[in-house]
């Protein structure tokens, strides 16, 4: 929780956005933002890289929300109306160079510093290594298995909260077992399998993890991870969190049970050498104001 909740009427500063995935661009906003600042998220309750309430995870300052679908009809000066109603003490807008708002998105940056009387401090395109940080180059690399580029622009390994369904039962009967992940709301990555941790109870352990139809057995879609070097107890229904390091292979067919095993075993291997030079980024907030 923060040190100190503020009110409504205490935000002196908002930075405004959609901010799915709170990657490294966002940050930049947020740097402007103050003691008495918040971030007012524009919510369009779509699948995303970061849902609703876990943006407070990733972040120093409180969020607030607005549902798009209640405003997006609003024209510019209805919408700075609302701002200027909802935070009174409201004395400056932060927003990223290519924000629009509005109806129909008619209005840009320059009808913002225009319409809004306070001050504005519009911050220009973030790029890192030389590649420009949005969320739509994100899920574009998460859609091809590029995890360990994305995770470069997020500034962290990408993560799923889901929890434990009861799965096949044939993991710890013939392969090895597996945690099988109910997940709501987030982008998945791309079918294929992946180096990358389990989180559970606060603790977290190296993993394999798959994502796709299990084309070797029932062709259902999945969702599961094996523990490498653990034996985990997971009850039905348990929250977990997976992370992403690194795309080991696509998922492809095996005729016999012995085969998978042995690929998933090779898997394994990979994986652990993955993760001894994949560390977890230091992606949550750890010092709320």
């Amino acid at each position: 929780m923060f040190s100190h909740e503020l009110q409504k009427n205490e935000i002196q500063a908002l930075a405004i956005g959609q901010f799915d995935g709170i990657h490294r661009a966002h940050k930049e906003l947020f740097r402007q933002l103050g003691a008495r600042g918040a971030i007012l998220v524009i919510d369009k309750y779509k699948s995303v890289i970061t849902p609703n309430h876990r943006r407070n995870d990733y972040v120093t300052h409180q969020c607030f929300y607005y549902d798009f679908a209640q405003i997006k009809d609003l024209s510019g000066e209805e919408f700075i109306a609302l701002l200027k109603r909802d935070f009174p003490s409201l004395q400056k807008i932060v927003v990223g160079y290519d924000f629009r708002f509005g109806k129909n998105r008619m209005f840009g940056v320059e009808e913002l510093d225009r319409i809004y009387d306070g001050k504005v401090v519009i911050v220009p395109e973030f790029c890192y290594d030389g590649i420009s940080v949005h969320m739509t180059k994100i899920k574009a690399l998460l859609g091809v298995g590029e995890i360990f580029q994305a995770n470069r622009l997020l500034g962290r390994e990408y993560s799923l909260l889901g929890t434990s369904l009861k799965g096949q039962g044939l993991g710890g009967k013939s392969l090895y077992p597996t945690i099988n992940l109910k997940v709501e709301d987030y982008f998945i990555p791309s079918s294929g399998v992946y180096a990358g941790r389990i989180k559970l109870k606060e603790k977290i352990y190296d993993s394999v993890i798959f994502i796709g139809n299990r084309l070797s057995t029932d062709g259902k879609f999945s969702l599961e991870a094996h523990a490498i070097e653990a034996s985990l107890n997971v009850e039905e229904g348990e929250e977990i969190e997976l992370f992403f390091a690194q795309f080991l292979r696509e998922n492809r067919k095996f005729d016999k049970l012995d085969e998978l095993k042995e690929q998933i075993k090779n898997d394994m291997n990979e994986a652990k050498e993955a993760l001894k030079v994949c560390k977890i980024y230091p992606d949550k907030a750890t010092t709320k104001r």
